[in-house]
């Protein structure tokens, strides 16, 4: 399998993708972390006062260490935003702050992508650490050309599909938290049309990550179902 050309070019595919994504979100965040508003509100200010005008007032806000390691825990209520969001009024921290308001005001009001994929985690982890072991095993035992093979190809391929269906519905979550999060920037007056472009800016190339992600998961999964046979008619090796 490792030999494949069809699977190392799949593989090539997403290194590509999630290296080109993740130095895209760290050059723009980098960027934009250089401008300081003209309200000088740093990110756990901002965070904190669109949460008042969501009138949420059962979310802590707290600092995180790392870089981009900014995340809502729905679990605890726990907004955690980076040191280089927390406490700087950069045009980067406000727009990351609000991305993740927007995840908190999305539990809030029971946004139903973010239900599911909340719900959806253990399913997709589960899936994800067992589904490797079955398709390698179904490519082993001969794929859909066997009986025994064809049927560990279909639970692998099961499996396989609900880390995929994880990375496709985190999608509407990020993209619509993005959504609120500009805004509620706007709105609230909280950046000037210029600091807004460029929050709007980090934010859509911090939405890349997912996306590479997603087509990732997406062409791995298609290259196991055409591997094992289950696609495409099965490959003589």
């Amino acid at each position: 399998m490792i030999f494949d050309p069809l699977y190392m070019l799949v593989i090539g595919i997403g290194m590509i993708l999630s290296i080109w994504a993740s130095l895209k979100t760290k050059g723009t965040f980098h960027k934009y972390s250089q401008y300081t508003t003209n309200a000088r509100m740093t990110g756990a200010d901002i965070a904190k006062a669109i949460l008042r005008d969501a009138n949420i007032h059962d979310v802590t806000v707290e600092p995180v260490r790392g870089t981009l390691t900014d995340h809502y825990d729905p679990r605890t209520k726990t907004l955690r935003l980076s040191e280089a969001v927390f406490a700087s009024a950069s045009m980067s921290a406000a727009g990351v702050a609000a991305h993740e308001v927007g995840h908190a005001i999305q539990h809030a009001q029971a946004y139903g992508p973010l239900k599911f994929r909340s719900a959806w985690v253990p399913v997709a982890n589960l899936g994800g650490g067992i589904s490797i072991f079955v398709l390698i095993a179904a490519a082993l035992l001969g794929g859909a050309a066997t009986a025994t093979g064809h049927n560990l190809a279909i639970l692998g391929v099961v499996l396989f599909a609900c880390t995929t269906v994880f990375t496709m519905v985190t999608l509407p979550v990020e993209f619509d938290a993005s959504k609120r999060a500009l805004a509620t920037l706007r709105r609230g007056g909280y950046l000037t049309p210029d600091e807004l472009s460029g929050a709007k800016k980090v934010l859509d190339a911090a939405a890349l990550t997912y996306v590479a992600a997603f087509v990732t998961s997406a062409l791995t999964l298609l290259y196991w179902a055409m591997r094992l046979g289950l696609l495409g008619g099965r490959r003589n090796e």
